[in-house]
């Protein structure tokens, strides 16, 4: 689909949702004695979020030691339970059934956990199945999981589905990402561009330009114009990032020594307390003078 289509599908998708919670709308996330709910999202696929979102789950892993979870929200073609090399037992359909939805002691019991010390929560192997899970359900379950968890991650379909949107609402923070071609980022813009129009952008935004090349024939500053928004992250193509993808291994929970493991921890990092409040502080400063 060329940019055109996906804006046309974008605003569908966003109106639909804005109609339906016009008449009762619930008040945006609140991070009191609730965990982050960072979504990771893109109008395109291919432009490697479940990669991202594998990788910041195992890094904030390292921060919060078995208080993150990952979700995958691609309930029709999710990647994170190969991306994670896990053979889940249990999966999101068995999540937002009424019993777990009714007591997170239930709802944790279907987690998996993985080596690295964060738990995950897989897409359905069956893609008739996520025809039976609804944005309320997706709702409840990321509200539970914000209770019980210090990072909530999410990897969620290309596009905006409905239940992107409805992650969306629960989200304290929002990972957009494209890849350093036209297609992906005129799909970025379009999709910002609605998402401002229809008033249901959080405000936690972190911009990531993937699998960056100067052979690309663009520049940072020709990606920014492109999209509309300043480049947060720039995460240059990788060798090792792509071989650690095919072995389910993400490249953060080995360690190893490249460029793009360098930017990938400076995307993790944005999500720490620390690096938080220290932005919030520069901010303070900037207004004050």
């Amino acid at each position: 689909a060329d940019a055109a289509e996906i804006r046309v599908l974008l605003e569908r998708a966003c109106q639909s949702f804005a109609t339906r919670h016009r008449d009762h709308e619930t008040p945006p996330a609140e991070n009191s004695g609730k965990g982050l709910v960072i979504g990771v999202f893109s109008p395109k696929g291919g432009v490697g979020k479940t990669t991202l979102a594998t990788n910041i789950a195992i890094g904030l892993g390292r921060i919060a030691p078995m208080s993150v979870v990952i979700v995958d929200l691609d309930l029709q073609f999710g990647d994170v339970a190969s991306g994670l090399y896990l053979t889940p037992e249990y999966t999101v359909t068995d999540a937002v059934t009424p019993a777990a939805s009714q007591d997170s002691l239930v709802l944790k019991a279907f987690l998996t956990v993985h080596p690295a010390g964060i738990y995950a929560l897989c897409a359905p192997p069956n893609p008739v199945d996520a025809d039976h899970i609804t944005p309320e359900q997706v709702n409840r379950l990321l509200e539970q999981l914000a209770q019980e968890f210090q990072y909530v991650v999410l990897d969620t379909a290309p596009g905006m589905p409905e239940i992107g949107l409805a992650a969306m609402e629960q989200c304290t923070d929002v990972v957009w990402v494209s890849a350093m071609d036209i297609p992906s980022l005129r799909g970025l813009r379009s999709g910002l561009e609605v998402l401002r129009q229809l008033e249901i952008m959080p405000e936690s935004r972190h911009v990531v330009l993937n699998m960056a090349d100067a052979k690309a024939g663009l520049s940072v500053q020709d990606v920014e114009a492109t999209i509309g928004a300043p480049v947060d992250v720039s995460i240059p193509r990788s060798r090792a990032v792509a071989l650690s993808t095919n072995r389910g291994i993400p490249v953060l929970q080995e360690s190893k020594k490249d460029p793009a493991v360098k930017s990938l921890r400076q995307l993790v990092e944005r999500f720490n307390p620390a690096w938080r409040a220290q932005a919030q502080r520069k901010l303070h400063r900037r207004v004050v003078i």
